[in-house]
């Protein structure tokens, strides 16, 4: 039978890429001052994600989940929490215009601030210090003081989260969503580009439609779908001190739920099925991700999902595939044929990011637009031959204008990756890269929803190319 759950049942499993904190009751006066802080989210807010993950996972819909590859304290600024919005929705209209579907909003935001490690030190210039493993543990400033984990920026992690939860839910729900605005959300630095032009092309159709919506006497003044949107968070689950201090019962339902954000995902490097982390989530009832790479055998994915959803509940578990463009091939397909042959629910998503991190020849850290691309097309691909869904598209990008990622249609190059690298950690797409990567999905959701061959999804691009 299995063990009865309790919000610290964790501890008594290995828990891996956990920061070692010297001053023990520090960290459990820190857990006991977020015990006893409001929720960041709401269980009906997790149970109605959850609703729509199982339209996803009935093939009725798709997810945009993007964001910081780890939020930082020194880069909080509301307009980059704006931009961010913006980029998301500009991106969901290009994918619900050609898909005909619904598009699920999450993002990386409002609680992503720890990364786990390949390595748990870093070495530069003869000196050994502790890696950096996101700013809710330690600093990225290479000095012994700012690599000591610190269990005061659990707290500050706190606070930040719920100052972005904030501006999230007024632009959400405020009228910044607003459909009859969307020529306003481009940013402005992206505004002579081409992504833009064939934007703008896109948001023409779209107002045109919405003019005879108006003359019918539908506006978004007295249609709520038109003015709001649902926009949900998200982050690893790394950090089980910081998780169980936010882990309440509904008050509702009486079910456990981990307030910390809408939707948890695994990591995976944390992905033991006997492991503290899978036993940590497997209590809380909000919609869980499995981040899957290419070390993940189909019997471990299995039993993965027994563990987290042992009901079969549509919609609670979303396979987050990692595993770079040239193992993808080999690497998926079996991992959809077990799901298939054991009727298993859940929602393929893809994460093309995190398999396709290069060092460049000038010592940066990043990531070749054109494998991203070529990791996306494959997964489309595969489901279209395996006759399977594909859910969700998973990206560490930002708003801002950064150069991280090289290629795009601005071909950013090796020399080009100092101008404004920002990141702390990962690199990310920027705007402009993100919106190309957008009509590529579109395209693709278009060619499902048309129920034509792949081959066929460039007539979108048709549809939607600039005007010369």
């Amino acid at each position: 039978m299995t063990e009865k759950w309790t919000p610290e049942t964790w501890r008594s499993k290995k828990a891996l890429q956990l920061p070692e904190y010297k001053d023990k009751n520090k960290l459990e006066e820190i857990e006991g001052y977020l015990s006893n802080q409001p929720p960041l989210v709401f269980a009906g807010e997790a149970r109605r994600l959850k609703q729509q993950l199982g339209q996803v996972c009935e093939g009725k819909a798709f997810i945009l989940q993007g964001g910081d590859c780890a939020e930082s304290f020194a880069e909080f600024k509301p307009t980059n929490i704006r931009n961010l919005f913006r980029l998301m929705l500009q991106m969901s209209v290009v994918m619900t215009f050609a898909g005909s579907m619904p598009i699920v909003k999450i993002g990386r935001i409002a609680g992503q601030f720890a990364k786990p490690r390949s390595a748990p030190t870093e070495t530069i210039d003869g000196v050994e210090l502790p890696s950096y493993k996101g700013d809710s543990i330690n600093g990225s400033e290479f000095t012994p003081e700012a690599r000591h984990p610190d269990p005061e920026r659990l707290k500050q992690s706190y606070h930040q989260s719920a100052s972005t939860l904030n501006l999230l839910r007024a632009f959400a729900q405020g009228g910044y969503a607003d459909l009859t605005k969307i020529h306003r959300w481009t940013l402005e630095f992206m505004a002579d580009t081409p992504q833009a032009k064939r934007y703008a092309n896109l948001t023409d159709q779209i107002t045109q439609a919405l003019n005879f919506m108006a003359a019918a006497g539908i506006t978004s003044d007295n249609t709520l779908q038109l003015r709001q949107t649902d926009f949900y968070t998200s982050h690893e689950a790394l950090l089980l001190p910081y998780e169980q201090a936010l882990t309440r019962v509904d008050s509702t339902t009486g079910d456990w739920y981990d307030v910390s954000a809408h939707f948890l995902w695994i990591g995976d490097r944390t992905r033991q099925p006997d492991g503290a982390h899978v036993e940590f989530l497997r209590g809380v009832n909000n919609p869980l991700g499995i981040k899957c790479g290419p070390s993940l055998n189909t019997d471990d994915l299995i039993r993965l999902i027994d563990v987290l959803n042992p009901e079969n509940e549509a919609g609670r578990i979303t396979l987050i595939c990692r595993m770079g463009h040239d193992k993808l091939e080999d690497g998926l397909p079996p991992l959809i044929r077990a799901i298939e042959k054991e009727g298993k629910k859940v929602v393929w998503s893809s994460d093309p990011m995190h398999g396709n991190t290069i060092k460049s020849a000038s010592g940066y850290k990043t990531r070749p637009f054109d494998n991203i691309l070529s990791e996306v097309k494959s997964f489309f691909d595969i489901h279209q031959a395996e006759g399977t869904h594909p859910g969700g598209i998973h990206l560490e990008m930002t708003g801002q204008n950064v150069t991280e990622c090289i290629g795009g249609l601005h071909n950013i190059k090796d020399e080009n990756l100092a101008e404004r690298y920002h990141t702390h950690c990962d690199p990310r797409l920027n705007a402009s890269q993100a919106l190309e990567l957008a009509f590529l999905i579109a395209g693709e959701l278009n060619a499902i929803g048309q129920n034509r061959e792949p081959e066929h999804a460039n007539d979108f691009y048709k549809i939607t190319a600039p005007l010369a």
